[in-house]
């Protein structure tokens, strides 16, 4: 199966094309991509590790 992926990119990655990431959902996994260079192959992860990931990178403070 071959399905149709909808990238968008991330909020943090501002106008000036600076280093980003693009997400799209599927309907098993979630695939992450480097926006500059999308033909490079990306990665897909479950929806529970995309979750985990998502509530880490948001309760962590800068460093």
């Amino acid at each position: 199966m071959n399905e149709q992926l909808h990238y968008r990119k991330s909020s943090y990655s501002g106008q000036n094309g600076g280093d980003c990431v693009e997400v799209a959902q599927g309907s098993t996994e979630i695939h992450v991509r480097d926006s500059k260079n999308v033909e490079r192959a990306g990665m897909s992860v479950g929806p529970s590790a995309w979750t985990d990931f998502l509530n880490y990178a948001t309760t962590q403070q800068p460093r």
